[in-house]
């Protein structure tokens, strides 16, 4: 049993003398939005939630939630997709939101830092109209810089530049007795003992709280050229990614997508897709400091099309013809949840010459089970994307087929040598298809290493996996 203390009117008093009472929710105060994230179907709502400012005041909470034994959940902008910053266990929820503001751009380091309520659209916008470039591109651009920390977020950019991971240079974080401690730091090169900060990526608030974030930057590329390219069945565009990565070019996005997920989004968002030939389709994007310079990569990369079948290239050279396009693909998300009535998610990543086998067998799947199934995704990394609708069935038909679907692409990508998430994370809902992927030992490390971190589980506990 988990034995959390259940909060009351003197553990209220207390926290208000750490931070303002208006910025403190306590229980009826609470607003419906807390009590899940962008897609998980499980409700739970904290019994308070800090709106806090700044690193001393999560110190004191935290100091004070690891004396009681508290449950404390991080939470952002709650655009999550799999229960991270969802309150199972009650207590506490410490909200970011206010904690959004862009503290230095050091043009000489390149770097830029964040406290980690800063939305990635925000940060995006503020670095590129000072000529840097921030590479890390998730497809919800609301979503908050410490929830991409806090797993690891990728994108369509990774084919190029990599993943959150490779963009931060140092963290600072609060642990869970109230310790505010420094990893990393501006440095370029570091081989001094174990990589603490990197240990906290991607570990969903179940190691330390976020609170302050040092970006690398890199200059902002000078221009940038989009390639629609429609091909007569999925498999044949699928087929041609690993050929383009072997040719050498350096797509920064290889995203795939079919006709019917293009007509969701086209329904969406009120206009037409550029194109509406074919069943499926590749998109890339290619960067650099001149056209001529990218010029031979995408050359190179339409005559391979080509010979592998493509049906036509449309290339976006301007911001008035690659915009409609990239905004389109950044609704999909929307639109197919838009379409039905409930959905799940499966996030995949694949080696990226097995991303077609896996295509495959999703599509062999749906006609299997019988029930609807979406999908969409970055060829270029082997990420895929894939939804599971519920439409009109009932609850427990919903659970059974959905249940199915789950357990088969799972097991799929482990017999491809994938892994169960390529950037979403394992929160609370994909805990056990972790469990089966990996080994025994690798989930009794990473329970040890919670344990040192967080030794009386107060740090969103129930997520990743179960407690020590």
């Amino acid at each position: 049993m988990n034995n959390y203390k259940k909060m009351d009117e003197q553990d209220l008093a207390v926290i208000a003398t750490f931070l303002d009472r208006e910025r403190i929710l306590w229980r009826d105060e609470i607003n419906e939005e807390y009590s899940h994230d962008e897609l998980t179907v499980e409700r739970s709502y904290p019994d308070l939630v800090a709106r806090v400012v700044s690193a001393q005041e999560v110190s004191k909470i935290l100091a004070y939630a690891n004396e009681k034994r508290i449950a404390v959940t991080p939470r952002g902008a709650g655009t999550g997709l799999v229960g991270a910053s969802v309150a199972i266990e009650k207590g506490i929820m410490i909200d970011t939101t206010l904690m959004n503001h862009i503290l230095e751009l050091d043009e000489e380091n390149l770097t830029l830092t964040v406290e980690p309520g800063v939305l990635i659209m925000t940060l995006r916008a503020y670095v590129e109209e000072n000529g840097f470039f921030y590479p890390p591109d998730p497809g919800e651009k609301s979503a908050t810089i410490g929830g991409n920390i806090s797993t690891n977020a990728g994108g369509m950019t990774a084919v190029k530049y990599g993943v959150t991971r490779d963009f931060v240079r140092a963290l600072e974080v609060v642990l869970a007795d109230g310790t505010i401690l420094e990893l990393g730091g501006k440095v370029v090169k570091n081989s001094s003992g174990y990589d603490l900060k990197n240990m906290i990526i991607g570990s969903e608030g179940t190691l330390a709280f976020i609170t302050k974030a040092i970006l690398r930057l890199i200059p902002l590329p000078k221009c940038n050229i989009s390639l629609l390219i429609p091909f007569p069945t999925l498999a044949q565009a699928i087929r041609t990614v690993p050929l383009i990565i072997k040719s050498k070019a350096v797509p920064t996005a290889i995203e795939f997508m079919e006709r019917e997920v293009i007509l969701d989004a086209e329904e969406y968002l009120g206009r037409k897709f550029p194109d509406n030939q074919a069943d499926a389709y590749l998109l890339l994007k290619f960067d650099g400091n001149s056209k001529e310079e990218i010029t031979k990569y995408y050359d190179d990369v339409a005559k391979i099309c080509l010979e592998q079948g493509a049906i036509d290239l449309l290339i976006a050279d301007t911001e008035e013809r690659s915009t409609p396009v990239w905004k389109t693909r950044g609704a999909f998300l929307e639109a197919i949840k838009g379409n039905t009535t409930m959905m799940d998610e499966v996030d995949v990543v694949v080696p990226r010459n097995r991303v077609n086998d896996f295509v495959e067998f999703v599509h062999d799947l749906r006609e299997e089970i019988g029930i609807r199934i979406k999908s969409f995704g970055h060829a270029g990394d082997g990420n895929l994307h894939v939804y599971i609708l519920r439409d009109d069935l009932p609850e427990d038909k919903w659970h059974e087929l959905m249940n199915r679907a789950m357990n088969r692409m799972y097991e799929k990508a482990r017999e491809l040598k994938g892994q169960v998430s390529g950037e979403h994370g394992i929160g609370l809902v994909k805990q056990p298809y972790l469990k089966e992927s990996l080994p025994a030992t690798s989930l009794s490390i990473m329970r040890g290493v919670k344990k040192v971190f967080d030794p009386n589980n107060i740090l969103n506990p129930g997520k990743i996996f179960c407690a020590p």
